[in-house]
């Protein structure tokens, strides 16, 4: 697998974490990968051969090849069909909803068609310069002169959601809401609403999401064996609560994750973000 990513023009900064791709030879039966959240949304561009997504152990979607991914819950299974080679653009949890009209709560655990997001003409010409690009660099400068064109000048982007997401990144996830807004609890309910209609998941998930990312690193970058010490670096009550929340978001426990197969794809997009 080869996995790049690029940072994103002055002007999308605060709203584009990176634009990336990846790139990975077709195999006669490549197995199955596990997709995890990380509280990013992703505009997504399939330029190599169909890939399905699972929709139970036996059943199969094949992906839009042209889509936005919005916020995931629950893990889910991809496997391509032949060749792998993908551009998109990773937006900040509270990035995207600068760009589209389409409430974002309404875009979660699912994959929405470009041409639903801006319409038939629009993403049709948006498609086909993609394609058509030559490389990478020329794909980045075609997608920022779109999100610069759609980025409405009046858009600003919520400060009291933007602080509360920079504190959770800071922290990694290990803060909670309440620290975060002090004394001031009566905005909880209003964050909460904007939390949903702007990056499509509440708060407290989106802080557990940041810290199960932290989680992920951690276990690519030490010893297996201190789940203990990862636990308690990272403030879970004990070990016990540790492994829940991992299952939650994973589906297996953190030992079952370094010896899966299916993880891969995931280890080296959590290793390298």
């Amino acid at each position: 697998m080869t996995y790049e990513t690029f940072p994103p023009h002055p002007d999308l900064s605060a709203f584009v974490k990176c634009y990336w791709t990846l790139t990975v030879p077709a195999e006669k039966e490549a197995p199955r990968q596990r997709v995890l959240p990380d509280g990013c949304i992703e505009l997504f561009f399939i330029l190599g051969d169909d890939i399905r997504r699972f929709v139970s152990e036996d059943t199969f979607i094949i992906q839009p090849r042209e889509m936005v991914l919005g916020q995931i819950t629950e893990p889910y299974f991809i496997q391509p069909a032949g060749h792998v080679h993908s551009f998109a653009v990773r937006f900040y949890p509270y990035g995207f909803a600068n760009f589209t009209t389409l409430p974002i709560q309404q875009l979660a655990n699912k994959e929405t068609p470009l041409e639903q997001l801006f319409g038939p003409e629009t993403s049709a010409m948006l498609t086909r310069d993609i394609i058509d690009a030559r490389d990478t660099a020329q794909r980045i400068q075609i997608m920022e002169a779109f999100l610069l064109n759609r980025l409405n000048r009046q858009a600003t982007i919520d400060q009291i959601v933007k602080s509360t997401v920079d504190a959770l990144l800071q922290k990694k996830g290990s803060t909670s809401i309440h620290s975060i807004l002090e004394v001031d609890l009566s905005k909880r309910r209003q964050l909460e609403r904007k939390f949903i209609r702007q990056i499509g998941m509440s708060p407290k998930q989106l802080g557990k999401v940041i810290r199960l990312q932290a989680v992920l690193k951690m276990l690519l970058h030490e010893q297996p064996g201190h789940l203990t010490n990862i636990a308690y670096e990272r403030d879970y009550h004990d070990q016990a609560h540790f492994i829940k929340d991992f299952r939650e978001f994973t589906g297996v426990s953190p030992r079952y994750f370094l010896n899966d197969d299916s993880m891969a794809l995931s280890a080296l997009l959590y290793s390298r973000d």
